[in-house]
């Protein structure tokens, strides 16, 4: 079982980056997705999450409205668009999955059965 995160950088503020979570080792039509972030000295936080029971999608507050969580199960992957990135949404950025018993807790890192290392995102004038 894999997860690997991508598509991290550096950006300035304003910007736009889209991450990407490629899966092995099982089927994302069992799985939901989350991703996560952490900052130093900071707690992870769920940022968003798509359900494998029925594509229905989760955002934290400061999420809303300019990040877009997806799904391409033929690729097994899931992507995450980030748009109007701000200085704090520096972090590094992993994805989870939890099976369907967890699909309605898949913001809350506690219930993960898989997960990968995370990629780095800077935004930074």
């Amino acid at each position: 079982v894999q997860l690997q995160a991508s598509g991290g950088g550096l950006v300035q503020p304003g910007g736009s980056l889209r991450l990407s979570c490629a899966t092995s080792g099982f089927s994302l039509d069992y799985y939901s997705i989350g991703w996560f972030r952490q900052a130093p000295a900071k707690e992870r936080e769920g940022v968003s999450c798509i359900s494998s029971v029925d594509f229905r999608t989760y955002y934290a507050d400061s999420a809303k409205g300019r990040f877009t969580i997806s799904r391409d199960n033929a690729k097994n992957t899931v992507y995450l668009q980030m748009n109007s990135l701000k200085p704090e949404d520096t972090a590094n950025y992993s994805c989870a999955a939890f099976s369907r018993r967890y699909s309605d807790h898949c913001m809350d890192w506690s219930y993960r059965d898989y997960w990968g290392q995370g990629t780095q995102v800077t935004v930074s004038s």
